[in-house]
């Protein structure tokens, strides 16, 4: 699948990549934060020790990062996505539309949506993106 990235987005993950040493396959710029996509087995380097690199780009570039990590099947990337609300299962559904049904532990509901549902919106957005997912619905 092909992405399009923004001018910014791009900008924003040469940065990422010198900053961190990481690869990011993904960026999503938002007026808050930057959320990148970062490859599958990289995200303790990304993060860095006590979240060292996390934090020096959040200070180069003045907005909040997140990193969700990559993952090699859409059921392990939608989980992946949501983190860090624990996720029991993901069953992928390809009816009319492919929806992605989260089971999700009751306690973790409010960690899988987000402040106002910025952390489910940003998993749909990857996961239409990376899988051709249409949506996310946590049960």
């Amino acid at each position: 699948m092909k992405i399009t990235l923004s001018d910014a987005a791009r900008r924003y993950i040469a940065l990422f990549e010198e900053e961190t040493e990481a690869t990011a396959r993904d960026c999503l710029v938002f007026d808050d934060r930057v959320v990148f996509l970062v490859s599958a087995g990289e995200m303790a380097t990304a993060i860095g020790p006590g979240g060292s690199e996390v934090k020096a780009l959040e200070e180069r570039i003045g907005r909040r990062v997140e990193l969700v990590e990559d993952a090699d099947t859409p059921e392990a990337f939608v989980a992946s996505a949501l983190a860090p609300a624990a996720v029991r299962h993901v069953t992928i559904s390809r009816q009319n539309d492919v929806v992605a049904y989260v089971e999700v532990a009751t306690e973790d509901r409010g960690v899988a949506i987000g402040g106002g549902g910025k952390t489910i919106e940003t998993a749909r957005t990857l996961a239409r993106r990376h899988y051709d997912i249409d949506d996310i619905q946590l049960t």
